[in-house]
């Protein structure tokens, strides 16, 4: 196999990562709607996605996820808890998507694991707020 080009890899990539959209939608949303968690405000989870937009590290994103269940159980505690349940997302299919996608397109996989766990954040915080104030 030929070595792709930086302008073809990058194209390779955010089709990859763009074609992942539907699944980091629905992993998002069954998260909120399936695990237990407390009186979460859409402010506090917005946090958890600037914390994911300033950093280049999952274990940053997670660490950030465990002191939040340490402050207070807006996030949930222990298994089937929301904040688990990310960490699971995170840690399983988002990782694994990525590493196909970076496979795919011989690129680095912690570049594609950031972008697609800053989406799937990024839904999150759209699905929180139908939830608090769009849904009757």
């Amino acid at each position: 196999m030929s070595e792709q080009s930086y302008p073809q890899k990058e194209l390779c990539k955010q089709k990859g990562i763009r074609q992942a959209e539907d699944e980091l939608v629905i992993l998002i949303q069954d998260a909120l709607d399936k695990t237990s968690y407390g009186d979460l405000e859409e402010s506090q989870f917005r946090n958890l996605v600037r914390v994911s937009e300033t950093t280049e590290s999952a274990e940053v994103i997670k660490n950030f996820i465990r002191y939040q269940v340490g402050r207070d159980k807006k996030w949930g505690k222990g298994k089937g808890s929301l904040a688990e349940r990310i960490i699971v997302d995170i840690d399983g299919n988002i990782k694994k998507n990525s590493q196909a996608i970076a496979e795919c397109c011989q690129t680095d996989y912690k570049l594609v694991w950031l972008e697609l766990i800053r989406r799937y954040l990024g839904y999150g915080a759209r699905h929180l707020k139908y939830l608090r104030d769009g849904k009757s």
